[in-house]
């Protein structure tokens, strides 16, 4: 199918500079079912930018009978970040913070651009979303950009924001309101790791997109019939050194198996795989490094641990001792940092078990 692409500016940061977005679209706009990929939002988590580039090539070449809106490299502002050689693609210069963190709550203006109505349709709550998108201040360049990612991705009915971690097996992040839908990408994506957000807190671009539905349900009145009309997520494609084309190839595949399931691309997907059973957040331990020093690994990600095993040591190489990092939790090791120095406090893993742990803090993603 033919590939309709455009190009959207961003306000510039400095004299003499400039960035952009590039935006890939296929099917017919204002088609259902539409879907939203961006890939990259952390600039530097490249396996992303790979595999999308692979399942834009897929569409090309397939019926799209919905619509699919493909944003390449999300974040041109991190892309451009450069510190003594070194990519900076998380957390912007120009001190705005995390990339993905800090997206508006659109729930409340949205609400008041619908009072008074009766018994509001999915597609006038779509509309109050857009003019509440429309209304965002695009004063620096940060801010235009979140905003215009926003507007692209606020009336789909699929978000898949694909990033990856340190160093991790394929896993994702869905709200518990979608559970079904989240456990089936899982298992269609061969991932290790179903992860289930009650409250996830710091509103990520998923949460900023799909919150607002649920949100205007819990208001009740004429919200209370509210289907959860856009379902968003959070994709981890790995590590950062797992950029491959035969990794990407296999996602990308996947990823269209998955639209075909959902009515989005025409064709025959074959049997569907089985779901991957959800963990909710607050069953993940992410245990902190206890002292500073080189951290030695003696399990890596796809081990299974048990509380009080030993996942590494961290040396102090002037002292000449170790101090030991243990597990709080029966589970699955699936995550831990790419960097071999931590710091005192530091997350150094994460590690899915099947039970709640009291010392998990909601509204903190994996934070605390």
């Amino acid at each position: 199918m033919t590939r309709r692409s455009a190009r959207v500016d961003l306000p510039a940061a400095a004299p003499g500079t400039a960035r952009h977005l590039v935006v890939h679209r296929w099917g017919r706009a204002g088609a259902r079912p539409k879907v939203y990929f961006q890939a990259a939002l952390h600039a530097d988590e490249w396996p992303a930018m790979l595999a999308l580039d692979h399942l834009a090539r897929l569409l090309d070449a397939a019926t799209v009978t919905g619509e699919v809106v493909l944003v390449p490299a999300a974040n041109p502002v991190g892309l451009a970040q450069q510190f003594m050689g070194g990519q900076v693609g998380r957390f912007a210069f120009d001190a705005t913070g995390n990339f993905n963190r800090g997206f508006p709550d659109l729930a409340a203006p949205a609400a008041e651009r619908l009072a008074g109505r009766a018994a509001p349709t999915v597609d006038d709550v779509r509309g109050a979303l857009a003019d509440a998108v429309a209304a965002l201040a695009r004063d620096s360049e940060t801010a235009a950009l979140k905003a215009t990612l926003l507007g692209l991705a606020i009336d789909a009915d699929l978000v898949i924001d694909v990033h990856c971690d340190g160093e991790a097996l394929l896993h994702l992040y869905a709200s518990q309101h979608h559970r079904d839908i989240a456990e089936a990408l899982a298992g269609e994506l061969g991932a290790a790791v179903c992860l289930l957000e009650t409250d996830p807190g710091g509103t990520p671009f998923d949460e900023a997109c799909a919150r607002p539905w649920w949100s205007l349900r819990a208001l009740g009145g004429a919200f209370a019939g509210l289907p959860l009309a856009c379902f968003a997520t959070t994709v981890e494609l790995r590590g950062k050194a797992d950029v491959a084309d035969e990794l990407a190839a296999d996602d990308a595949e996947r990823l269209l198996r998955f639209l075909q399931r959902r009515g989005v691309v025409a064709g025959d997907p074959g049997p569907a795989p089985a779901p991957l059973a959800g963990t909710f957040l607050e069953m993940v331990d992410t245990p902190k490094a206890p002292s500073a020093g080189v951290i030695v690994w003696h399990r890596d990600p796809g081990a299974r641990v048990a509380v009080g095993g030993t996942l590494a040591e961290i040396l102090d190489p002037i002292a000449g001792t170790r101090v030991p990092v243990a597990s709080a939790t029966d589970g699955l090791f699936f995550a831990r940092p790419q960097g071999r120095l931590v710091r005192p406090g530091q997350q150094v893993g994460k590690i899915a078990g099947r039970v709640m742990l009291a010392h998990r803090k909601p509204g903190a993603l994996l934070n605390l």
